[in-house]
């Protein structure tokens, strides 16, 4: 319990997860998101309300790696034990990575210089089995050469309306672009996005075009096109969740907020 009269202090904690038994990170009234498992945890961990806010929100069935959020609390409480008690309290598939004291200046979302997110593709012949819920699938052979061309279209701060999801919510569909990095380990094809921000299933949206690419059912300067057209309608199906992974936010060094965790080689 906090000792009487105790300040509220400011909070940073890394959540990990597997998105896919959850409706996305947002509260909805089932509780069947990340954030309301959490919460839940957190409020029973210190006894009284708490509610979180977040870095990044991730939809229905995408994983997240290094989750920020950010929570006030009076509670009195070491860091470790928020992240072993915490933990307690949450399903398998969620965990509390590290947590460290933060001034009130900090913002999860706000105080972020940029975005990671990872998506992993399996190669195969056939349909995954093991990785079910964890990769996308492709049964054609992907040209990595074609994919980076399309690739190189994308960098830099453009309209990425082409690539937005009808129901985004966001204020403006321009954002920057800053790096794709696109490689292949066994069967398996890792692309790596670094943005000043996304726009809602924008990653998805570029990975259904890089395959469109990849697999040479489109030349790889159609990607400049779609990204010109800034319509939706002219660019490739939207890719599953399964495969995408929100390695998460990065921030100035004077906040000292970690950038990798113990998983953070995952997914290979």
């Amino acid at each position: 319990m906090a000792a009487a009269g105790a300040a509220a202090v400011r909070l940073a904690l890394g959540i990990g997860y597997r998105g896919r038994a959850y409706r996305g990170w947002q509260s909805q009234p089932d509780g069947q998101t990340v954030q309301d498992k959490l919460e839940a945890a957190l409020s029973t961990f210190a006894d009284r309300p708490l509610r979180t806010l977040c870095a990044g929100r991730t939809d229905a069935g995408v994983h997240a790696i290094n989750q920020v959020v950010h929570i006030d609390t009076d509670a009195q409480r070491a860091p470790a034990s928020w992240v072993r008690g915490v933990n307690r309290y949450l399903p398998d598939d969620i965990a509390v990575q590290w947590c460290v004291p933060v001034s009130d200046a900090f913002h999860a979302r706000n105080a972020a210089l940029g975005r990671r997110y990872r998506y992993i593709v399996l190669e195969s012949a056939v349909r995954p089995a093991l990785e079910t819920g964890f990769v996308g699938w492709v049964f054609q052979p992907l040209d990595v050469q074609a994919m980076r061309e399309a690739a190189r279209a994308l960098i830099g701060e453009h309209d990425f309306s082409a690539f937005r999801a009808a129901e985004c919510q966001a204020a403006s569909p321009v954002k920057t672009l800053r790096s794709i990095e696109i490689a292949r380990r066994g069967a398996y094809w890792r692309f790596d996005f670094d943005a000043s921000a996304f726009l809602h299933h924008m990653v998805r949206n570029i990975i259904g075009c890089l395959v469109a690419v990849g697999s040479g059912r489109r030349a790889a300067p159609w990607m400049a096109e779609v990204l010109a057209s800034r319509s939706r309608a002219k660019a490739a199906p939207t890719f599953a969740a399964a495969g995408l992974y929100f390695v998460g936010p990065y921030y100035d060094a004077h906040w000292a907020i970690p950038a990798q965790v113990p998983a953070s080689d995952w997914p290979p």
